[in-house]
């Protein structure tokens, strides 16, 4: 895991936005249909989040969000890779391990993305996630999901 440090002459200073990461990660990897875990501790009340899906403001709203997409999750973990501090912000590489009752029948599927953080306070203000939504949806659908597959093999 690669980071960048917020103060070069001390090199074993910890960035102190790396507490929210670390709970940012906790919570990625807690999180299902039944439990959200606890927002408040990662996710300041103005939060902006965007993904390939959708884009919402405010604690509220994220919550409902996560409720609806996590709603037929049968499992969902993530394997963090490479995370960049620097100063207010954190970019985290992931794969997400996903099992969902209405994507190839629940068998499992793995997602490359990343995460990029904007930090205040101790908290998320900002969270955008880049993934490719054929690899989470298009290629898994039937009929859809071969036609997809082929053309990215053939496409290039």
């Amino acid at each position: 895991m690669s980071q960048a440090r917020t103060d070069t002459s001390d090199a074993t200073r910890i960035p102190p936005c790396e507490g929210v990461v670390d709970r940012f990660r906790e919570l990625f990897n807690q999180m299902s249909s039944r439990n959200l875990g606890d927002l408040d501790l990662v996710y300041g009340k103005t939060i902006e989040f965007t993904d390939p899906f959708t884009s919402v403001k405010g604690l509220d709203a994220l919550r409902e969000y996560f409720e609806g997409a996590y709603s037929n999750v049968i499992e969902c973990r993530f394997e963090f890779g490479d995370t960049v501090i620097d100063d207010d912000n954190a970019c985290l590489t992931w794969v997400m391990n996903l099992r969902h009752k209405r994507i190839r029948r629940g068998e499992l599927i793995q997602v490359d993305g990343i995460s990029r953080l904007r930090l205040e306070n101790g908290r998320v203000i900002l969270h955008r996630d880049y993934f490719d939504a054929g690899q989470l949806l298009y290629e898994n659908l039937p009929v859809l999901g071969s036609a997809v597959r082929w053309l990215r093999k053939n496409a290039a």
